[in-house]
C-alpha cells in the first residue's frame, strides 16, 4: 500500500497431534481425581481381602467343631439308649449267680402282673400266706427226689386215692417238651403211680379227659394252659389235688425260666385262679416252687 502503513498478522499453528492429545485427553481435575482414587480402591481392595479370608477360615473352623460336637452327642445318645434297653436274660445270668426262687418272688410277679388293672381287695385275694407253701428246690434236687422230701407219706397216699378225673399232684412246666423231661425222672414213682402228661401237642382236649374219667391217676405234668383248660371243662376236677409244684428254676435254651414267657406266665396265673388259691388258704393244697 503506498503512503500508508504495512499490517503483519502472525498466525501461528498448532501441530495436529497436539490439539488430538487435547480434545481427547482428560482434564487436569479429572487426572488428579484419577491419581487421588487408584490408591484408596488398591487400598480398600487389600482391607477386603484381608478381612474376607480370615472370616472363611472361622467359618470352616466352626463347622467342623459344630460337625464334631453334633458326632459326639450322636453317639452319646446311642449310648443313653443302649443303656435304657433292658439287659437279656444272658447278661443278667453272666454277672449274677442263679438264685432259686422262693414265695416272694411268686408274689411279685402276681403284683407287676395285676397291681395296674386290680383293685386293692382283689390283690389281697390273689396274694397266699408262707403256711401255704412247700419247702422250695435248693437247686440241687431231681424232681423225683423233690417229691420225696415234700411227700413222705407218698405210698400211703396213692393207696387211698380212688378219685377219677383228679391227680393228687399237679407239676406245671413251660412246655411239652420240658413235660417230657421231667416224667422221665418219676422213674422211682412209675410202680406205685400213674402219670399223665397234659399239654396240648398232638394231644386234643377229649382224650385227655376221656383217659381222667376212665383211670385213676396219680400225677399230672404239663403246660398251664392246657391244664387251665381241663379244669374249666370239668375233665379235671381239685378234689383230690394235695401239691401243685411250679418247674420255677429250670431255664430253656434262651436260658427263659417259666415265669420269663409272657403267655406262659399269664396262663400260670390263671391257672393259680381257677380255684388253687382258694384251696391253698383253705389248707388243703399246698404249693412248691421246684
Amino acid at each position: 500500500m503506498s503512503g500508508g502503513k504495512e499490517i503483519i498478522i502472525q498466525v501461528s499453528y498448532l501441530p495436529w497431534n497436539f490439539e488430538r492429545e487435547v480434545s481427547e485427553g482428560p482434564s487436569e481435575d479429572e487426572a488428579d481425581k484419577a491419581e487421588v482414587k487408584t490408591p484408596e480402591k488398591s487400598e480398600t481392595k487389600k482391607r477386603k481381602s484381608q478381612s474376607v479370608k480370615p472370616a472363611k477360615a472361622k467359618k470352616k473352623k466352626t463347622d467342623t467343631e459344630c460337625f464334631v460336637a453334633q458326632k459326639t452327642t450322636d453317639v452319646e445318645e446311642k449310648v443313653s439308649k443302649k443303656s435304657r434297653r433292658k439287659k437279656k436274660i444272658t447278661q443278667v445270668l453272666a454277672s449274677t449267680t442263679p438264685k432259686p426262687g422262693c414265695p416272694a418272688d411268686l408274689w411279685r410277679l402276681i403284683e407287676e402282673q395285676y397291681s395296674d388293672s386290680r383293685s386293692a381287695i382283689e390283690m389281697e385275694e390273689l396274694k397266699l400266706p408262707d403256711s401255704c407253701f412247700l419247702p422250695s428246690n435248693d437247686l440241687t434236687h431231681s424232681l423225683s427226689s423233690f417229691l420225696k422230701e415234700i411227700c413222705p407219706k407218698w405210698a400211703k397216699l396213692c393207696k387211698q386215692h380212688t378219685e377219677k378225673k383228679s391227680v393228687i399232684v399237679l407239676v406245671v412246666c413251660s412246655s411239652a417238651h420240658r413235660t417230657l423231661e421231667l416224667i422221665k425222672q418219676l422213674t422211682t414213682f412209675k410202680g406205685n403211680a400213674k402219670v399223665l402228661k397234659l399239654f396240648a401237642k398232638h394231644i386234643k382236649v377229649e382224650q385227655q379227659m376221656q383217659h381222667l374219667e376212665k383211670s385213676v391217676a396219680h400225677i399230672g405234668v404239663g403246660t398251664p394252659g392246657r391244664i387251665k383248660a381241663l379244669i374249666e371243662k370239668d375233665g379235671l376236677t381239685l378234689n383230690a389235688l394235695k401239691y401243685v409244684v411250679l418247674d420255677w428254676n429250670w431255664r430253656d435254651q434262651k436260658l427263659r425260666r417259666l415265669a420269663d414267657i409272657p403267655e406262659v406266665r399269664l396262663e400260670m396265673l390263671k391257672l393259680l385262679e381257677t380255684g388253687i388259691i382258694q384251696a391253698c388258704k383253705a389248707g388243703t393244697v399246698k404249693l412248691g416252687l421246684y
